[in-house]
């Protein structure tokens, strides 16, 4: 089972990895920023630093300390907000502007 979840992971990066070069290269990018939960991702970070440094792509990663997914923040916020009485019901439609208090 290792192997196999090795080799999707390995399969994910270099698909991860393609796609970002094509994309930077489709718009002439000098600078590459990997940041969120999916930098933290060891894989990646040696994928897209090796094909930076081949396309003379400069990278930025943030330390793995601040690599992190929001949605232990966004459960905390929904958990404060259920405490005070506020919520919206489940024919609400995904608002990206969404205040995070009334």
């Amino acid at each position: 089972m290792e192997d196999i979840a090795a080799s999707f992971q390995q399969a994910v990066v270099e698909i991860q990895v393609t796609k970002t070069m094509a994309a930077a290269e489709h718009v002439n990018a000098e600078r590459l920023f990997l940041c969120g939960g999916v930098a933290a991702n060891s894989g990646l970070r040696a994928g897209l630093d090796s094909a930076c440094a081949a396309a003379g792509v400069k990278l930025f990663v943030p330390p793995m300390e601040l690599c992190t997914d929001n949605a232990a923040m966004v459960a905390a916020c929904g958990t404060a907000m259920l405490k005070r009485g506020l919520y919206l019901g489940l024919e609400a439609s995904p608002d990206p502007n969404l205040p995070l208090v009334p």
